[in-house]
Order: structure tokens, then C-alpha cells, then sequence
């Protein structure tokens, strides 16, 4: 399932490219990390193998990341650079290591990520139905927050209380009823709030286990919440539904300050 998350984010051509170019092997044993440095900020990377686990900041990119492994069948490593370049490596293991840092090259490049544009002459964006699909968007959040609901899970920290209220499907969306109280004496400035699937099996290594989900459309959301102001709020997104071992994660995060509430729920 990891390799089919970014599979569609790649042109075929460059596939078709990584396959007629030698890739390079990097060697990783489970005593040193490999610290890898790219000529640009990463975006995203994963490992095809579950005993190959690459490490980088997903919060705020960085040039590096740091790779380890565990005696097993050979793997490979495909990263995407904030600049769009897609790099693939060979991954093995090995107990002695020669080499404990690489400087990767832009030239090591194997094609940039591109979306897949279909050839259709006269091909437009229908805007009437796009307007149409945000109006519904509105108007069924705003008949959620009339509701009377139930909390599904909350968090309280530092004053500030996040809840998830309640979720709802609805024909290709999952709706997302969230509450913000503060209860602190100091108004909350949002610097964002963050949607994300983790997988909770901790018997599983992987190195993607946070997936995150953008939202298409957000109601009420708050921009900073005064002290003792409470608000709610909905969060539209794309239909996901939660797998054996996953659960859904909300972190909310201030912008002028260190306060930090995360929700984890299995629902």
C-alpha cells in the first residue's frame, strides 16, 4: 500500500526512465544511521521494505534524512525533493559500513514528479458544478453544528480543549465536527490543525506511518480563539476510512507560541 500511495503522483515516463538507469545501492545496517543529504528540501520518501526505515521531518523540511535497516532481502528508496526531483536508490544491508554520510547530487535525478495530463481538446473546468459542490459543503456543515452531539474523544492542555464531536459520511466526503474551548487566560492564535491517519501497530516499522489528509472545504474555522470562547467548526474531507491498526490523529498547533493538543482515536 505504501508503494501505491505515490505511484500516481509520478509520470510514467520517469518510471519508464528509473528503469533504464543504473541505480545506485546504499547500505544500512541497524548499529549506525546514514544520513543522506539532498540538494534540496525533502517532500516525501518511503522505503519498499518494511526492515528499511528512512527518517526526516515532515513538519518543516529539511535537507537530510537518516536511513537504517535491519538484516533482511534487499529493498529500494524513492524520495521527492521540495523542488519536484524524484530520486530512487537500491537499498541493502550490511554489518560493516564504509560510508556513514552521502552528499546526493541533482544530477542523480532519475525525472520530476509531474501530474498526469490527459490529452482532451476543449477540456474546461466546469466552475457552475464546483460552486454548486461548495454550497452543499456549507450548508450540510452548517446543519451538523446545529446538531446535539456526543464527543468522541477530547484533549486539554494547557487550557485549550480540542474535541472531536462527531464524524459523517457523506456520498464521496467524511465530515469532521471539531470543537476548540479555551479555558486558558490567553487567546489561542491557530497556526493550523492537522488531519492524519497513523498506524498503531507497533510491531509494524515502517517509515511513513503518518498519512496526511487535506481538507477540500472548512467551515467556521477560527482563525485564534479569545479566552474562555469556545468554537466549532467543521472539517470536509475526502472519504477515508480507518484500517485494522489505524486511527485517526488531530494536532493542533499555536502560531505565536509552544502550545500543542493532539487527539489520537480509533473510531
Amino acid at each position: 500500500m505504501k508503494t501505491l500511495f505515490l505511484i500516481p503522483l509520478i509520470l510514467v515516463s520517469v518510471l519508464l526512465n528509473a528503469q533504464n538507469k543504473q541505480l545506485d545501492t546504499i547500505y544500512a545496517n541497524d548499529s549506525k544511521n546514514v544520513a543522506l543529504f539532498f540538494p534540496s528540501t525533502i517532500k516525501q520518501a518511503i522505503t519498499g521494505s518494511e526492515n528499511f526505515v528512512f527518517t526526516y521531518n515532515r513538519e518543516k523540511e529539511q535537507y537530510f534524512g537518516l536511513l537504517q535497516a535491519t538484516p533482511g532481502i534487499e529493498s529500494n528508496l524513492l524520495a521527492i525533493t521540495s523542488d519536484g526531483k524524484v530520486y530512487s536508490y537500491i537499498l541493502k544491508y550490511n554489518d560493516k559500513l564504509q560510508t556513514l554520510n552521502r552528499f546526493i547530487k541533482e544530477q542523480e535525478s532519475i525525472g520530476e514528479e509531474k501530474p498526469v495530463i490527459k490529452n482532451i481538446t476543449n477540456a474546461r473546468v466546469n466552475e457552475e458544478n464546483y460552486k454548486n459542490r461548495m454550497t452543499f459543503f456549507e450548508k450540510f456543515s452548517r446543519f451538523l453544528l446545529k446538531r446535539d452531539l456526543k464527543t468522541i474523544a477530547a484533549k486539554n492542555k494547557h487550557g485549550i480543549i480540542l474535541k472531536l464531536k462527531e464524524i459523517v459520511y457523506q456520498h464521496t466526503e467524511t465530515y469532521l465536527v471539531m470543537e476548540i474551548k479555551n479555558k486558558s487566560n490567553i487567546d489561542f492564535e491557530v497556526s493550523y490543525l492537522d488531519v492524519s491517519i497513523s498506524n498503531s501497530n507497533k510491531k509494524r516499522k515502517s517509515s511513513y506511518q503518518d498519512l496526511s489528509q487535506t481538507p477540500v472545504f472548512k467551515y467556521n474555522f477560527p482563525a485564534i480563539i479569545k479566552s474562555s470562547e469556545t468554537i466549532r467548526f467543521v472539517y470536509v474531507m475526502p472519504k477515508f476510512v480507518l484500517g485494522e491498526n489505524e486511527k485517526l490523529q488531530l494536532k493542533l498547533r499555536e502560531l505565536k507560541g509552544h502550545r500543542q493538543v493532539i487527539i489520537i482515536s480509533k473510531t
